[in-house]
């Protein structure tokens, strides 16, 4: 069978729950959006800033690392001056593990292979349990242990959740299972695959992602691509646009791929004509324009239209719930289908946002 061609399978529905210090997944729950910081953990104040800036674009989950005794003791003052719950990402030191939930890590992130022997991971999940702290079972393609690379005669999607089950054993045998599984790679056929074989294996909510996708324009291709066959298959639970960039870039464009598939309804869904030599307007930098103004209002569900020409655009814009269609030096304002008024082309966007602003008074 090819990557990709799998029948739809009910697996969303029926993972297990699991809270992260209130924002709960599985079990048919909304997908929650994550990313992580790229500050230094241990910079309360830089640390703090870059949250609730990921808080305002509608990150629900936010991870740091915990790589020194300094990041791991930040926790508690991190988690006092924001609103979202604080996940520990954690690799090779138990100790640093331990630390970080007692300093009110809500969730960790952990490979129990590389954490410094089974005594170890017994001591990690011995306080995860007295304290009801879910733990994130990682597994990426690019650590993946040698003999399952021999075993499968290299780098494989059966590989990778081979590792990940047995990792999960490892916890389990522990007499622990409050945990999330996360398969990634940066091959994307491999990552939709993994992801399909590991949805018929167990009932553990999915975090799903392509890791190490790439650049901006590069990552969001791939993670477009990736996360669009593997979420529309009905598999994974809560999710992180991996993007070489601002971590903001990661929330908008994980809000878009959700929205595109159907599975989160807020937001304004935006469109507009790719231009032509009819256009006689600026509309790229309209497009662009209108694009950020939206960011601001995902507290309303419509559609928006941003034509450039009065070929198409009209009967475009009459499809949307609020769309501007360039002309010569001025636009039309539609509104529900209908042309409501001219408008010069500099005062387009200023009239888009005042609608806009008053939609929900209607």
């Amino acid at each position: 069978m090819r990557y990709g061609t799998k029948k739809t399978l009910p697996h969303r529905d029926t993972t297990r729950m699991i809270n992260i210090g209130g924002v709960v997944i599985g079990g048919g729950n909304p997908i929650a959006i994550q990313s992580m910081t790229n500050t230094e953990t241990s910079d309360v104040d830089a640390t703090v800033a870059q949250i609730l800036e990921l808080e305002k674009a509608g990150c629900q989950i936010i991870r740091s690392t915990a790589n020194t005794e300094a990041a791991a003791k930040a926790f508690d003052k991190i988690k006092e001056q924001i609103h979202i719950p604080i996940v520990a990402d954690i690799h090779f030191d138990y100790r640093l593990a331990i630390l970080a939930m007692e300093y009110g890590a809500d969730k960790i992130r952990i490979n129990p292979g590389n954490i410094g022997g089974e005594e170890n991971l017994k001591k990690v999940v011995k306080v995860a349990k007295e304290r009801n702290i879910p733990i994130r079972v990682g597994v990426n393609s690019g650590s993946l242990e040698r003999n399952l690379v021999e075993k499968y005669g290299g780098v494989t999607a059966e590989g990778i959740v081979e590792s990940a089950l047995d990792k999960v054993r490892m916890i389990e045998e522990c007499d622990y299972d409050n945990l999330v599984i996360s398969i990634k790679s940066s091959d994307v056929m491999m990552c939709v695959h993994a992801h399909e074989l590991i949805a018929e294996q167990t009932s553990y909510p999915l975090h799903v992602g392509i890791t190490e996708a790439g650049t901006v324009y590069r990552g969001n291709i791939k993670s477009a691509v990736g996360l669009g066959m593997i979420l529309g298959q009905g598999i994974g639970d809560t999710m992180r646009v991996s993007l070489t960039g601002d971590p903001v870039e990661e929330i908008t464009s994980a809000k878009l791929i959700l929205r595109t598939l159907g599975l989160r309804k807020d937001g304004i869904e935006l469109v507009s004509c790719p231009t032509c030599g009819r256009t006689k307007i600026d509309l790229i930098g309209l497009a662009n324009d209108v694009e950020k103004l939206i960011a601001g209002y995902d507290h309303l569900s419509i559609k928006v239209a941003v034509m450039g020409c009065a070929v198409n655009g009209p009967g475009e814009a009459r499809e949307a719930d609020l769309g501007i269609a360039g002309g010569n030096g001025e636009g039309l304002l539609m509104k529900h289908g209908e042309i409501i008024k001219k408008v010069p082309q500099e005062n387009l966007l200023a009239a888009l946002k005042y609608e806009l602003d008053h939609w929900e008074e209607e």
